[in-house]
């Protein structure tokens, strides 16, 4: 049986951690009409991903948690592009324990490349013995070493992970408020599990890279360093715990004669991400459940109880099973009626994150404001940014269902 802040450090930190075509066109064009040679000339030389870009939505589905898969989180990207992804679970009992994901989105002829990599847990304690065995159960989610801030993870560690290119440019970002936000929801968690002098320092980078073959690409990650004390329960002493959990691991690789095409397309995928906040409630509250199982058996000197355990989060996981189909609904709706609660508030951060509010018939969405015109089939996933005054995709598909989304004034 492992000591109390092993196990306790690990359940805890590793958790914390409208155009319509007869009647109105865009701005500074004229209206098609049948017959217009020359309209018919201009759209026909409009070239897709160069003069404008076809979006569809990306989702990632979670098929082990549950008893039928549940959507996770999607992102806009090219509808040309080939995706992949997963939702990982690695169960209690089991070293980084916790739930990760990953997702890949490749253009066709796999010269562009956007990569989401699962989160990594990194943690050392001040007691050699107890690393040595945590040692032995490093996987890709979980190492045993000294937590590192985001710039040094990215050049030691990322970096070689993903074929060692060359740093033009390296630029320390604001920290996302998400980091520090997840700490102090778990801190009161570790308190009362006896933790004490917790501390917390999150940092976060971005890299403009080069790689051999002469392609270039923008790599990023923020890393959530934590540290506190804890009681072995065995000795009677206070043992030290630091952890640092790398996350929002991404990497956006490009031809590098596609540089600006590629940072507008990055925005925008970033930008588009959404998350099943249902999913997300019902597999932190399993975690949580873990936790506490996971204490009162070290506490009371049983072995870990790994099959009750499990027990414990088939009859949570089963709970949330009833309500797919709301969650499910529940899901589009948010899609479909993003509008912020404070105006001023929302136009600072739409500012920040260089995003536009466009409407169609199936409601409001944050578009990239790299580009100048959107477009939507009004079903909810598919769109079109273009900067071509000119594009108009009822000449270039031959598909009435296109509407030019309109943009939302403040």
């Amino acid at each position: 049986m492992k000591p109390l802040f092993v196990s306790l450090i690990r359940l805890s930190f590793l958790s914390l951690l409208s155009i319509n075509c007869n009647s109105q066109t865009p701005s500074g064009t004229t209206t098609a009409k049948s017959g217009n040679t020359s309209q018919k000339s201009i759209q026909k030389d409009l070239k897709e991903g160069v003069d404008y870009t076809v979006l569809t939505r990306a989702r990632i589905m979670d098929k082990t948690g549950f008893n039928e898969p549940v959507e996770v989180f999607s992102f806009l990207i090219p509808r040309n592009w080939n995706y992949s992804g997963d939702i990982v679970w690695v169960m209690p009992g089991q070293t980084g324990q916790g739930t990760y994901s990953w997702f890949q989105a490749t253009s066709p002829d796999k010269s562009s490349q956007f990569s989401l990599y699962p989160d990594l847990v990194i943690l050392l304690t001040d007691q050699p013995v107890i690393n040595q065995a945590n040692q032995a159960g490093a996987n890709e989610f979980f190492m045993v070493g000294q937590p590192v801030d985001a710039i040094t993870y990215l050049t030691q560690f990322f970096l070689p992970q993903i074929g060692n290119p060359q740093i033009i440019k390296s630029t320390p970002e604001e920290y996302p408020q998400e980091l520090l936000r997840k700490f102090e929801e778990g801190k009161q968690e570790l308190l009362a599990a006896g933790m004490t002098q917790l501390q917390a320092s999150p940092s976060a980078v971005s890299a403009h890279v080069k790689w051999g073959d002469g392609s270039e690409g923008i790599v990023g990650c923020t890393s959530l360093i934590a540290q506190g004390k804890t009681l072995n329960h065995y000795n009677g002493q206070y043992n030290t715990i630091y952890t640092a959990t790398i996350a929002n691991k991404i990497v956006f690789r490009f031809p590098s004669h596609e540089k600006e095409h590629a940072e507008k397309l990055l925005a925008t995928i970033k930008n588009s991400e959404r998350v099943n906040h249902a999913w997300k409630a019902t597999v932190d509250n399993f975690w949580k459940a873990a936790r506490q199982r996971s204490r009162i058996d070290t506490w009371n000197k049983v072995r870990m109880m790994d099959e009750y355990t499990r027990q414990i989060g088939r009859n949570a996981i089963k709970r949330g099973n009833d309500n797919l189909a709301a969650m499910d609904a529940n899901m589009r709706n948010w899609e479909a009626r993003q509008q912020a609660q404070d105006q001023m508030h929302s136009n600072f951060i739409k500012a920040i994150r260089e995003v536009e509010t466009y409407r169609d018939a199936t409601g409001t969405y944050e578009m990239s404001s790299n580009y100048n015109h959107a477009w939507s089939r009004n079903d909810g996933s598919s769109f079109i940014m273009t900067d071509n005054p000119n594009f108009d995709p009822a000449f270039i598909f031959q598909d009435q269902e296109w509407k030019e989304m309109k943009r939302v004034k403040n």
